[in-house]
């Protein structure tokens, strides 16, 4: 039961964060302009359940911000099939590597008993890191969808390139900014409510 209510709330989480997203797009003074974006600017190159797939990326996310970790999620799928999931993890493990991709490409090789992961697709709430692209490399994954672009540490698109370098054995066909604005919602959401905390703090301890 108590596991059923936390997807519930997970779920209703994602569900405000969306609202929040809506909200701010139909009341944003540009709205014309991303209008055109979204119409006829930008063709994505989707298969149909790639949203559906990104959502349950989404929810893994929402459980690490439960869990007090950066609220990063990435699921891997083959086939159809979610074969891992995994969600920022870093504190809770003490493992500078348990990023959510790397926790998924794990549990993906556990179940298929093989560390590539031919045919595989990544979906991941945010560009993923360098050594969560080298990662996926080495897995030999076939797809990367990622939600929210990261302007500091993404290597895919951001920085390096690593995922369509040449001089690599192994390239991985890329689709970013799927559900961007949900999946950077979540995120930017658990830094202002950190923020506030911290600020918080700080003010009791000046009083006191």
């Amino acid at each position: 039961m108590a596991r059923c209510d936390s997807a519930l709330a997970r779920n209703k989480f994602a569900n405000e964060c969306a609202a929040a997203v809506r909200e701010r797009f139909l009341t944003s003074p540009d709205r014309a302009a991303k209008i055109r974006i979204c119409l006829g600017e930008r063709i994505l190159d989707m298969e149909p359940r790639d949203e559906e797939f990104m959502r349950q990326a989404i929810a893994e996310a929402v459980a690490a911000r439960e869990d007090g970790e950066v609220p990063i999620g990435a699921i891997v799928v083959i086939d159809g099939e979610v074969k891992g999931r995994g969600r920022n993890q870093v504190i809770r493990s003490s493992d500078p590597t348990a990023h959510a991709e790397i926790v998924a490409l794990r549990e993906a090789a556990s179940a298929v008993g093989n560390y590539r992961l031919a045919g595989a697709t990544l979906y991941s709430t945010i560009e993923p890191c360098a050594m969560c692209a080298g990662a996926i490399i080495q897995a030999r994954i076939e797809r990367l969808m990622y939600g929210a672009q990261d302007e500091k540490a993404g290597a895919v698109d951001t920085h390096f390139g690593i995922c369509a370098a040449d001089f690599l054995n192994h390239r991985v066909r890329v689709e970013g900014r799927i559900l961007e604005s949900e999946c950077r919602e979540v995120i930017q959401s658990f830094f202002r409510e950190k923020r506030k905390t911290n600020s918080q703090q700080s003010e009791r301890c000046e009083s006191g």
